[in-house]
């Protein structure tokens, strides 16, 4: 048993290896595709508005343009794993604003019918967000390498 254990500590420690350069993949797509999703949206300010009008969401001019730029800024940011976790917060609670104006018999299924909630358009967007606020940008990451620097910035020998 004791010869299970230890096959088992070094295959967790093998696999806490692929959490960095994970969070890289995920920060690097879903970053990209929130880029083009927020350039897509200030190319047609007034579709997003008359989208948004739809919808009744108060001031959708104003609205239009703070999401788009969002999202635009928002995947640059999580690309660059800069303000990973500020900027994953207020990722997570666009999509979750998404979800409740544009998807909210998605979101209120998500117990009883999972899958409408995981075929929404914001789900994935979502969850890659969470990721980000949970646990951070990774190793490879300007968020880490302004940490590493602050340490030795603030190290009193």
């Amino acid at each position: 048993m004791k010869r299970l254990a230890g096959w088992y500590t070094y295959f967790a420690k093998l696999a806490s290896c692929l959490q960095s350069p994970f969070l890289l993949l995920v920060r690097l797509y879903w970053g990209w595709q929130l880029v083009q999703s927020g350039w897509g949206k200030l190319h047609h300010l007034d579709k997003v508005t008359d989208f948004f009008s739809s919808l009744n969401l108060p001031f959708p001019g104003p609205t239009a343009h703070f999401v788009a730029g969002l999202e635009f800024v928002g995947g640059i940011l999580l690309i660059l794993g800069l303000g990973s976790r500020l900027i994953g917060l207020v990722l997570t609670v666009n999509m979750l604003a998404a979800y409740w104006t544009a998807d909210r018999e998605a979101l209120l299924s998500v117990f009883s019918d999972p899958g409408k909630f995981y075929a929404a358009d914001p789900y994935t967007f979502l969850f890659a967000s969470a990721m980000v606020l949970v646990f951070g940008a990774g190793l490879i990451s300007v968020d880490a390498i302004l940490a590493r620097r602050y340490r030795v910035w603030t190290e009193t020998p």
